[in-house]
Parts: structure tokens; C-alpha cells; sequence
């Protein structure tokens, strides 16, 4: 995984902004339970929010085997990804110079739909991991209707203002 070197949309604007560090944007990325994924069918874009999970390498979702971000991704597998920590907000005495507090992680990945029943099963435990100690087993018939898609990173930036201490 590349850290900005290759991310398509060009390098920030902002460089004091700039994440450099990869613990930082990894940090940023564990912290979170939601992700919005960005789609593309030629030129229509498709937004959606997912709760994910995140092994170290790759970002994993579980999905119904149908629906539209499933048939997008089989046309094209190519994704954006946004992940924020949010702060608050740094209020000021004029509307335009209010700051959102935060650290985002954003990048580019490749989606691969996950066959093999012991990956499918360790991505659901990360994903449930998120929400409760609990550990659970899943019936083959859950296991067989559950889609899981695995988000090979390709690239990734970092952006933060005012963000509070790790």
C-alpha cells in the first residue's frame, strides 16, 4: 500500500495537513466503525456507508449477495474510501472560518468478493469485533447467503486539523 505517491486525485492542498505517517492513518482507520465507499458505473457515482473492519492490510464488509453496490462492484471493482475521527467543531466569530476537528484517512482499493468459508468467517469476527466482546459461530446456511468483500488498498492519504491526542 502506497501512501499518497499514487493516489489518483493529486496530492492536498493543505500540507500542514497532511497525515504522512502510517501508524497515524492506521490509528485513524481501527478507531472507526463506519466507512463511506465511493462507486462508479461510468459516470454515476454511488456513495455508501458500511461497517467494516480492518486487519492490517485489507478493509472487509459483509453485504446480501444482491443489491446495487454488489452488482457496481462486479462491473467495476475499483473503489474510494473515506474513513473520519470526528472532534467537534472549533466555532469562530465568522460562519466561513468554523473548523471541523478531525483526522481522515482516505484512499483507493481494488474489491475482491471473498469465496473461502475460514476468511469469510475470520472478517465477520473482525466486523462483529467492533461492536461487542461476544463471540458467535455463524450456521453454513448464514455463512452461504452472506456476501463478504475484501478492499485491497491501493493507496491512501491522511488529512487532519486540531486533532486530539492518541
Amino acid at each position: 500500500m502506497s501512501t499518497d505517491l499514487n493516489f489518483p486525485h493529486g496530492a492536498l492542498r493543505r500540507k500542514d495537513r497532511e497525515i504522512t505517517d502510517r501508524s497515524e492513518m492506521e490509528s485513524i482507520i481501527r478507531s472507526a466503525k463506519t466507512m463511506y465507499m465511493a462507486l462508479a458505473d461510468n459516470d454515476t457515482p454511488f456513495l455508501v456507508p458500511l461497517h467494516f473492519a480492518f486487519d492490517g492490510t485489507a478493509l472487509y464488509f459483509h453485504s446480501a449477495k444482491a443489491g446495487t453496490k454488489i452488482e457496481l462492484l462486479k462491473r467495476n471493482p475499483v473503489v474510494c474510501f473515506a474513513i473520519s475521527d470526528y472532534f467537534g467543531v472549533e466555532e469562530s466569530e465568522y460562519p466561513c472560518d468554523f473548523e471541523a476537528r478531525h483526522r481522515t484517512a482516505i484512499g483507493m482499493g481494488t474489491a475482491c468478493f471473498v469465496d473461502d468459508d475460514t476468511e469469510k468467517i475470520k472478517a465477520l469476527d473482525l466486523i462483529v469485533a467492533q461492536f461487542t466482546e461476544k463471540k458467535f459461530t455463524y450456521p453454513q446456511a448464514k455463512l452461504d447467503a452472506t456476501m463478504v468483500v475484501r478492499i485491497e488498498i491501493d493507496s491512501l492519504k491522511g488529512k487532519k486539523y486540531a486533532p486530539v491526542e492518541d
